[in-house]
């Protein structure tokens, strides 16, 4: 099914699987597509992935769609303001504890604890900084019931703590890996390097499918992924490209990258650009002057 043909009612269940149902989101944007996916799996003990937006009509429709069945488990994938917020009242309604990798800080490498120290805040879609879970899992942990096994894999780079939920042959990528778009990278909470690593992590598993945060299921998983992995290395290049002894701001590499992206994406498409520039720079390929900063003038290295 391609994202073109995927088109749910927001608040209206879809069935994907056995004891899989999705509930779209009220809360179509350019960053969220469609709006974002909420998960709800299993019969009797279910548990909500990625419950959302803080939104009254939502939760509504979250606790409508569990029927009879038991919220048990809230899981949360990352603390960005489409997928966490409505996890804290759902869990005080049902009593059902939050799982998640930790705050939204959480996972972040040492250099963009540094940008951030030095005042580079976050764009896109916006961090919740309030995200806490009840119970913290990381990589090889599982959540397991007489219904459904879930395996956390950590996957940071869209957000340091951005994980994957490994269901059988099939994984819920939360904004790593979708169909529609590739995923943005914002720092400080994005990572590039971090991103590619983490992508590398994901094709090792012989998945069936991916369940994305937004968007319809990605029933070729190798595809995609090599996809996107190859995408970044062409984006990589391109900018790279750009450079000259003169140097570049990041404003002069983005507008000779992307030109044909509609300008409210502009921002975002900075947003990248500056991640590919923290990777190169990082990697000895580049120079940032006077410092590695948003601002700074990058030229390559001969």
């Amino acid at each position: 099914m391609s994202d073109q043909e995927f088109n749910p009612v927001a608040g209206h269940p879809v069935h994907l699987a056995d004891g899989l149902r999705l509930i779209l989101a009220p809360n179509p944007s350019p960053m969220t597509y469609q709006g974002t996916n909420t998960y709800l799996l299993g019969h009797k003990s279910i548990a909500v992935i990625d419950p959302g937006p803080d939104n009254d009509e939502h939760l509504a429709a979250i606790h409508a769609a569990a029927g009879d069945g038991d919220i048990s488990y809230i899981i949360v994938t990352h603390a960005h303001l489409d997928h966490s917020p409505l996890a804290r009242r759902l869990s005080t309604q049902t009593g059902a504890p939050i799982y998640g990798y930790g705050p939204a800080v959480a996972g972040r490498s040492a250099i963009m604890q540094r940008l951030a120290g030095q005042g580079l805040a976050g764009g896109g879609e916006g961090i919740d900084v309030d995200f806490g879970p009840d119970v913290v899992i990381a990589s090889g942990d599982c959540v397991i019931t007489d219904e459904w096994t879930l395996e956390a894999l950590h996957t940071p780079g869209h957000i340091g703590n951005h994980l994957c939920l490994i269901w059988g042959d099939t994984v819920f990528t939360g904004d790593h890996v979708m169909g529609w778009a590739s995923s943005l990278v914002s720092p400080p909470d994005g990572d590039l390097t971090d991103f590619m690593s983490s992508c590398e992590k994901l094709a090792r598993i012989d998945a069936r499918i991916y369940f994305p945060g937004h968007g319809a299921p990605v029933t070729n998983p190798k595809e995609r992924i090599a996809w996107l992995i190859a995408h970044r290395r062409r984006r990589e290049t391109q900018i790279l490209g750009t450079l000259t002894s003169v140097g570049q701001t990041v404003d002069q590499i983005t507008l000779a990258v992307y030109k044909d992206v509609s300008p409210v994406l502009i921002p975002a498409a900075k947003r990248n650009v500056f991640a590919h520039l923290v990777d190169l720079q990082q990697r000895g390929q580049i120079t940032a002057h006077p410092d590695l900063q948003s601002d700074a003038v990058f030229t390559a290295k001969n």
